[in-house]
């Protein structure tokens, strides 16, 4: 029965993840047509610490779509491991980048298509060996983890890199390297996901019936996350304003995807249920993800499509033989040239005022 009801649950945080990708790769788009529009009308920009954008309805939007997806999420760590979880953002990548291509003209080329199919095999294949089994069940334990040495060192390692860049690196480099503010929506992501993990084993035992309100841990959760969410909306607003959003999603999916992961191997060792080849599996399905988006972002600015390579190939097949017998043909130009350039001078024309262009003749 237990074996049964963990299967249940599996299937059912799938099916909040996938939902969640979907509401978080639509609110990309709403957010940056808002921003977009805030910028026409000479509002200042969030990336040159504007808040404009709180006005605008379309941001708004784009904010309760992302609130929908987070609230999917969250439901989906209480029921699956965030192994499986936070690898299938690569969904969101998929739905911002098609997205994009119709409502933000952003062009999605051969490549991106080709991108957008590894990302779903990398996503499945993530899915077929994703842990099934929960290692932490209620507050206790997440309590013995949060204390835990490792996860100790890894939090505030974590906290230190996020302030450095927020005040140091930032102010310096954020408007024009885009890793800066994706660097530090991506690590305090990690702390939000395990904070996300801890609600949602409280809300489980709340409906159980444990009295969890009386739990400072439960505050201290919810407290932390509200902290990191509004971080991770600020600076992520700032890179959607500067930079083009078809560069934000991927980057940002890996980044963040690796930081959860990370985090979610010291404090949750879901890893150590985890046989060689599921592992193995895993973490080919990450790396086929990766490729993808790198497929579907590093060549978008490459106009290529099905009908362009065939248009492309048979050109190449037209110009072997050419090449082959190219002195030949040469031989014969110059000789067409040369009789065409005698009968110029024949009629009178100045030769020097006769000019051919792709098999026309014009006088200057």
């Amino acid at each position: 029965m237990g074996q049964d009801r963990g299967k249940y649950d599996f299937y059912i945080g799938l099916a909040l993840a996938i939902s969640s990708s979907i509401f978080i790769g639509g609110s990309f788009i709403l957010k940056k047509k808002g921003l977009l529009r805030l910028a026409r009308k000479g509002s200042m920009r969030a990336g040159q610490g504007g808040h404009a954008y709180l006005k605008e309805w379309l941001w708004w939007a784009g904010l309760l779509s992302m609130g929908a997806g987070e609230g999917a999420n969250f439901a989906a760590y209480a029921f699956a491991p965030a192994t499986l979880v936070t690898p299938l953002g690569a969904l969101s990548v998929l739905v911002s980048a098609v997205l994009s291509s119709y409502f933000l003209t952003e062009r999605l080329n051969l490549h991106g298509k080709l991108g957008c199919l590894l990302s779903i095999l990398g996503s499945t294949t993530m899915v077929i060996h994703a842990p099934q089994e929960e290692e932490i069940d209620s507050l206790e334990d997440m309590a013995k983890k949060l204390v835990d040495p490792g996860f100790v060192v890894f939090a505030t390692a974590v906290i230190i890199i996020a302030l450095i860049f927020i005040f140091v690196v930032g102010p310096r480099h954020g408007q024009t390297n885009i890793l800066v503010y994706i660097t530090i929506c991506s690590v305090i992501g990690a702390l939000s996901v395990s904070c996300v993990k801890g609600l949602g084993i409280t809300i489980k035992e709340a409906i159980s019936g444990k009295p969890v309100l009386r739990n400072p841990l439960a505050w201290l959760l919810l407290l932390s996350l509200i902290a990191c969410v509004s971080t991770q909306i600020n600076y992520l607003n700032k890179a959607l304003d500067i930079f083009n959003t078809s560069l934000v999603t991927p980057i940002y999916y890996v980044f963040f995807t690796t930081s959860v992961l990370s985090c979610s191997a010291i404090l949750f060792k879901e890893w150590e249920h985890m046989g060689t080849d599921d592992i193995i599996g895993t973490l080919s399905g990450f790396f086929t993800i990766i490729v993808g988006i790198f497929l579907l972002h590093a060549f978008k600015d490459v106009s290529i499509s099905l009908a362009t390579l065939a248009v492309s190939i048979r050109k190449d097949e037209k110009n072997g033989p050419v090449l082959n017998g190219m002195a030949a043909n040469n031989h014969s130009s110059y000789e067409l040239l040369h009789t065409e350039d005698f009968d110029d001078r024949e009629s009178g024309l100045p030769f020097d005022s006769v000019s051919r262009r792709n098999g026309a003749m014009t006088v200057s």
